[in-house]
């Protein structure tokens, strides 16, 4: 399943959920400072990385969390 392969390497997931959260920041400060237009289209797509890296982020950290517990327990009872 897709799933699995993703969260396969949670490293990877977690650095791309750091870009997306760092979009979602660094653009609001853009448009605030004036260097970007602010048009909803950029709002939206903002607000859309950042929550979407901030849930990423969180699931990759849990589910290398069980793979760590998973390999141990595994290791404990061959």
């Amino acid at each position: 399943m897709l799933r699995d392969k993703f969260f396969e390497h949670p490293k990877l997931v977690i650095s791309i959920s750091v870009l997306l959260m760092l979009f979602g920041v660094v653009m609001p400060f853009l448009m605030v400072i004036g260097l970007v237009e602010s048009t909803f289209f950029l709002n939206f797509l903002s607000y859309a990385c950042s929550v979407l890296g901030f849930v990423l982020g969180l699931t990759s950290l849990a589910a290398s969390r069980l793979k760590r517990e998973h390999q141990d327990r595994d290791d404990l009872y061959p």
